[in-house]
Parts: structure tokens; sequence; C-alpha cells
């Protein structure tokens, strides 16, 4: 059965859409990677489109996913979107004679099942939770930006978290308030035996 999400869907190309189109009830929509740069009509679509229902954007780990995303985040409200991340894989997708330039799975090669669990607090059915999310300001208190080798710190938070290494502070304040706020951050905080 497939999940129900009220919110459009941002992915990079149209094999990441297949791929979603599977397993959500849901407007996906692929912006054509860097396509969507030059696109203005398509911009001022998905811009409109978010402003109405909101936004889930998920792109793939690497470099150009970054750049992508990046993109989308400005110009998108933030009350408008949800950025949501895949994990960094090594691999190639089925489709593909060779893994990609950073040898990393994208979105399409992604387990399907991950894929569901990723969407599922955001099904239209699903119960609203309450949570205590963190800030920025949880961040450099606790040494994972502001500091000595925080960009390292960050980078070893985001792999616990699944996230992609690179992200940076801002995005994983997001990225951790939609995996769990608080209580997902201090256990993995401990986890690592991380100090200011």
């Amino acid at each position: 059965m497939k999940i129900k999400i009220d919110k459009i869907v941002l992915v990079e190309g149209r094999y990441d859409k297949i791929k979603l189109d599977s397993i959500l009830d849901a407007t996906v929509i692929a912006v054509n990677g860097f396509g969507l740069f030059k696109d203005e009509e398509k911009k001022a679509t998905i811009r409109a489109l978010a402003e109405k229902c909101g936004a889930i954007i998920l792109c793939d780990s690497d470099g150009g996913g970054t750049v992508i995303r990046s993109h989308l985040n400005s110009i998108l409200p933030k009350e408008c979107r949800i950025n949501l991340y895949i994990p960094e894989i090594a691999g190639k997708e089925r489709r593909k004679a060779s893994p990609s330039k950073e040898g990393k799975l994208g979105v399409e090669g992604m387990d399907a099942e991950f894929l569901r669990n990723l969407f599922l607090p955001f099904a239209s059915d699903a119960p609203l939770g309450s949570r205590s999310d963190i800030s920025s300001a949880d961040l450099f208190a606790d040494g994972f930006s502001g500091g000595e080798n925080s960009s390292g710190k960050r980078a070893a938070l985001a792999k616990a978290l699944g996230l992609p290494s690179s992200i940076s502070a801002k995005l994983l304040v997001d990225a951790i308030n939609i995996l769990g706020g608080r209580e997902i951050y201090e256990e993995k905080k401990n986890e690592l035996r991380i100090s200011p």
C-alpha cells in the first residue's frame, strides 16, 4: 500500500521519481537536475505548489545533490519546505554501467523499505507527535559549530545519523528535528562521546 503524502515531493531526476512513485501516493516532481537553474517556469510552478501545500526535498547525498538542494532551499520559503536525506552508501544503480562520479547510490538506488520509513512520518494520516526540537545554539554549545574541529565533529554526527557528512550546520539542525529532535540528538551525541 502506498503512503499518501499531501505535500509535493521534489527529486533530482526521472528515475528518482519512478522509484518514489512506486511507494508514494503523492505529486512527485523531477526538477531535472541542474536544468532547474535556468527553468524559470518550473521554479515558479514549484514555488506556487510549495506555498499552497508544502514541499519535501529529497536529493542524492553527493556534491551535485547538495548544490541542487541548496538551490531549492533558496527558492522556497523556509516554512514551506522539509529536507529529507539519504545516507552515503557506496555502490551503483542497477541501470547504470558504472558508478556515479562519487561512487554513491542516489535516491533511485535506495531500498524501498528505507524510503517508506523515511516518508512515513509525513503521511497525511500520520499522528503529529510532540517533541523537543534543537536549535543552532545547541550545535554551538556542544562544539558542532563555531569551534575547533567543529566541521569534523559535525561530519561524525551526520554520519551517525545516516546523513551526508558534508551537510551544513543549518541543514543539520533541520534534519535532526525531522528525525526526532532532541531525543535523537542526545542519543547520537552520547554515542559519539563528543565534548565541546
